[in-house]
């Protein structure tokens, strides 16, 4: 009996009922998927914790609110909080993860010119600029999908358990998002050059 492993439903359910334990259990299953998952975002151990722990406030408190719905999707609903508090702290700090060129998409990796001379770096930032206003643009939904893609480098099954979604729609999603984004650069007139 000791090998079988509670449900994470059953465990949601005896914390709300007043067992704290059942939430340590909960913490100690998930907690190297949820922090890996922060870490991946942040590459910063302070702040990953930080988020850590927010998240878990944030889990408890819903919990304790009896407004948490998510009947069997413990793991996916925590780490849907874990990357809405991710965006925060970059919606804060006003810098998305895409400015680190070792782990995420930069559209200046596709330039064949790698001495930026200072004229070309201020087109690039205005590029940059330019890319990011066009894209917030896209209904809410497709905007999310491109970013969590392009920029976070996140997988359509990632994609897909952080948003609740299937990973068809997913897809759908991002395939829309490119194409309303050609249709709001044709809308703007923009000339993209090779």
């Amino acid at each position: 009996m000791a090998n079988v492993q509670i449900p994470d439903a059953l465990l949601v359910k005896s914390y709300v009922a007043g067992d704290e334990s059942a939430l340590a259990t909960l913490i100690s299953r998930h907690q190297s998927k949820i922090y890996g998952f922060i870490y991946s975002k942040i590459s910063d151990r302070d702040l990953s914790d930080d988020i850590f722990q927010d998240t878990f406030i944030k889990v408890i408190k819903t919990l304790k609110s009896n407004s948490y719905n998510e009947e069997g999707k413990f793991l996916p609903w925590v780490m849907r909080i874990a990357h809405n508090l991710i965006i925060d702290h970059f919606r804060r700090n006003k810098k998305m993860p895409m400015y680190r060129e070792t782990e995420e998409f930069s559209i200046f990796s596709i330039m064949t010119d790698n001495s930026l001379t200072v004229e070309n770096q201020m087109i690039s930032e205005q590029v940059e600029k330019d890319l990011k206003k066009l894209i917030e643009e896209l209904p809410n939904d497709q905007k999310e999908v491109l970013v969590m893609r392009i920029y976070q480098d996140l997988s359509f099954k990632e994609i897909s358990e952080l948003t609740g979604v299937s990973i068809n729609t997913a897809l759908g999603r991002m395939r829309y998002a490119l194409m309303n984004l050609r249709k709001v650069i044709d809308k703007h007139q923009i000339i993209l050059t090779n």
